[in-house]
């Protein structure tokens, strides 16, 4: 391609180096892959700021999902355990994911189901949040499952927030 985007056609390598000296720019080959290669002619310097701008564009849009972890005994209370849920669907919500662990000490790993139990709790507690990623499984002498949230609820969650406020509103 030529410097104001024309195409110019297929020829040697030694021309396109030639044609790019004469117009004082640099042959920059922008589709190797291609058959065949794909080559332009611009200045170098601008085509790499001009990439590593749309690359930091491409990075504030990224979401980083962290990988947050919540350990549990088998003997865990009620309140506790519901505790320790609560602090799972605030994470989920938040858009990370949750490493539930249930750590097994002495001989509480003969009862490998009483672990599977509070998963299975876990998982029915924050079904609208989080989905199970992995299954449980044993890890030496921990149990872990990972649960991953669901796309789409924290907009769910906000729109819903916006109805009961703006009923409020409504109401006042």
């Amino acid at each position: 391609m030529g410097k104001k985007g024309e195409q110019i056609g297929v020829m040697p390598v030694a021309q396109a180096l030639d044609m790019a000296r004469k117009s004082s720019l640099d042959l920059v080959e922008v589709a190797p892959t291609a058959v065949p290669p794909v080559c332009r002619l611009l200045d170098y310097g601008k085509f790499k700021y001009e990439q590593t701008k749309k690359e930091r564009e491409a990075r504030k849009s990224q979401k980083v999902v962290l990988l947050r972890e919540l350990r549990i005994r088998p003997k865990i209370g009620d309140h506790d355990f519901d505790a320790k849920a609560r602090s799972a669907r605030k994470l989920l919500d938040e858009g990370n994911k949750v490493k539930l662990t249930v750590m097994f000490r002495g001989r509480e790993i003969t009862h490998p189901d009483l672990g599977l139990k509070l998963m299975k709790r876990m998982q029915e507690f924050v079904k609208e949040q989080g989905a199970v990623e992995t299954p449980p499984g044993m890890d030496g002498r921990r149990l872990v499952m990972v649960l991953a949230p669901v796309p789409g609820q924290k907009a769910k969650i906000k729109e819903e927030t916006k109805n009961i406020q703006d009923a409020k509103d409504q109401n006042s």
